[in-house]
């Protein structure tokens, strides 16, 4: 029984202990006796076969215990398929499943057990670990784990609004729905301007509906202030069994080909997440105050209506921006859907909104007056030049702005398409400013009234530096200011405007250096 079960310290003992066991043969009469050393054998015997009898049966039943309780069931198997066909249809093909074994051809549940008792001994010789089919793979498994993680933080938003018809009930009636995020833990909830804006009349309603995950039934929430211009709001949801709000990362250090995740609720169907990749960075999508948001992220992550206001987030789970538009052609006829061409706001820019919207009920950033290059136009000019812009370069200075009147000079373009570089902004108060994000944040940080140092290089010449004093104005009476002067004189939809995405090319044109 030993040797069929593969034990050979116990097949060698028995034989022994058999061996000394034997009577003499019978032409011999003398006494045998055995000697205490001769019966070492026979007690090992005695031990291993008290103490080892039940793991000698193991070696052929132990590559098909599994982590669950199937033990019993499979020790019952070794003898006859009683065992197995104890267990249910399911739990058959888990088994075999588990283990790699293809099933595909087994009709019922006898082909299975059958399969399963011909997998013991391929499991037994075989030395070889099996990794389930259906184990996740290591980036599956972060989507699965940063999907778990933030989804709870995601809002299903609907808005209704009361009916234009006569009636003598208050009934009111569904005009949209869309997606927001838990931004803080005192209940701010982030979402885009146009799912709040009753329908796109362009009106705000008292309160919402909003829903997140663990909550029994949607609860109305206060909006707490809007900003068309770049298409966002915040509301406020009461602040009881609130789940973990997202995580904030940022989006000017996003690289081209690096995955991105959307959670929404597109055509209503809540917390549907989608993956993708960023497509491309910098684009302009105009926004729902009727002017261009600047440097959105583009991503072929599924967009769809619905997902509006809903968050774009890294492979770790960070908010990078709030997608907002889709490019839809079929728009026009009732056709708007994903096409592989989404945009979110970059979270530079929401960060910078929100704050304004919570602290003060909306936007009173101020403005020196000025538009500036965006950052890839910026090193499309340094490669040209064959030097580093170490700075911000200015492109237009306002009439009638905080830039003009402190001296600032803008870039200028010549008669046959060359540009004549204007000063290059490197400092604000002592700040060092490297990127556009570094200016944008460095003004809007200040108060309208506010005087700043802003050091320049004239001409982006490093051997003419320059430290010019700025009043700043707020942009409100910036633009009641410009529109005095000229009609239709306008100014950037941001405090300090980007340039360089307007033309066909992406790219600005030749460049003189002055």
């Amino acid at each position: 029984i030993h040797a069929r079960h593969n034990n050979p310290t116990l097949t060698f003992c028995s034989l022994a202990a058999l061996f000394l066991l034997l009577p003499p043969p019978p032409h011999q009469h003398q006494d045998i006796r055995v000697t205490p050393m001769a019966k070492i054998p026979i007690f090992i015997y005695y031990f291993a076969l008290l103490t080892g009898h039940a793991t000698s049966f193991l070696p052929s039943v132990s590559p098909l215990v599994h982590r669950r309780n199937y033990a019993p069931v499979l020790a019952m198997s070794n003898s006859n398929n009683s065992g197995l066909s104890s267990l249910s249809v399911t739990e058959l093909k888990r088994l075999l499943s588990e283990r790699g074994v293809d099933f595909r051809d087994c009709l019922e549940k006898r082909d299975l057990v059958e399969r399963l008792e011909e997998s013991r001994n391929w499991a037994s010789s075989s030395s070889r670990s099996v990794v389930p089919p259906s184990a996740l793979s290591a980036e599956e498994e972060r989507v699965v784990q940063t999907f778990k993680r933030a989804s709870p933080s995601v809002a299903y938003i609907t808005t209704s609004v009361q009916p234009r018809s006569f009636s003598l009930q208050g009934t009111r009636v569904p005009a949209g729905t869309g997606t927001g995020f838990l931004w803080d833990d005192r209940g701010h909830v982030v979402t885009n301007y146009h799912v709040v804006a009753s329908g796109g009349s362009g009106s705000l309603p008292r309160t919402v509906k909003v829903k997140c995950q663990g909550m029994a039934e949607a609860c109305d929430a206060a909006v707490v202030g809007v900003e068309p211009e770049k298409d966002l709001a915040v509301l406020r949801i009461p602040t009881a069994s609130l789940p973990q709000p997202l995580d904030i990362g940022t989006s000017n250090d996003l690289q081209v080909g690096q995955k991105v995740l959307a959670i929404g609720n597109p055509f209503g169907l809540d917390y549907t997440l989608t993956t993708g990749v960023v497509s491309a960075l910098g684009r302009d999508v105009d926004g729902a105050g009727g002017r261009p948001i600047k440097g959105c992220i583009q991503t072929d992550a599924a967009i769809n209506p619905g997902n509006s206001g809903g968050p774009l987030l890294d492979s770790r789970g960070r908010l990078i921006g709030v997608n907002t538009a889709i490019y839809a052609p079929g728009a026009a006829a009732g056709m708007a859907g994903n096409i592989g061409i989404g945009f979110a706001i970059p979270v530079d820019t929401v960060r910078r909104v929100v704050n304004q919207i919570i602290r003060y009920g909306r936007v009173v950033k101020p403005t020196l007056g000025i538009t500036i290059a965006d950052d890839k136009v910026a090193r499309s000019i340094e490669s040209q030049l064959g030097r580093k812009l170490d700075g911000v370069l200015v492109v237009d200075v306002l009439p009638r702005s905080p830039a003009l009147e402190a001296g600032l000079r803008a870039s200028s373009l010549r008669g046959d398409g060359t540009i004549i570089l204007g000063d290059l902004i490197t400092h604000v108060d002592g700040q060092p400013v490297r990127e556009a994000e570094d200016l944008l944040s460095a003004v809007e940080e200040k108060k309208s009234g506010d005087v700043v140092s802003v050091r320049v290089l004239r001409g982006s010449d490093l051997s003419r530096p320059e430290v010019l004093r700025a009043t700043l104005v707020s942009r409100d009476s910036m633009r009641a200011s410009s529109a005095s002067s000229s009609p239709s004189a306008g100014i950037p939809s941001n405090s300090v405007g980007r340039w360089g995405r307007s033309n066909n090319m992406g790219r600005p044109p030749s460049i003189w250096d002055n």
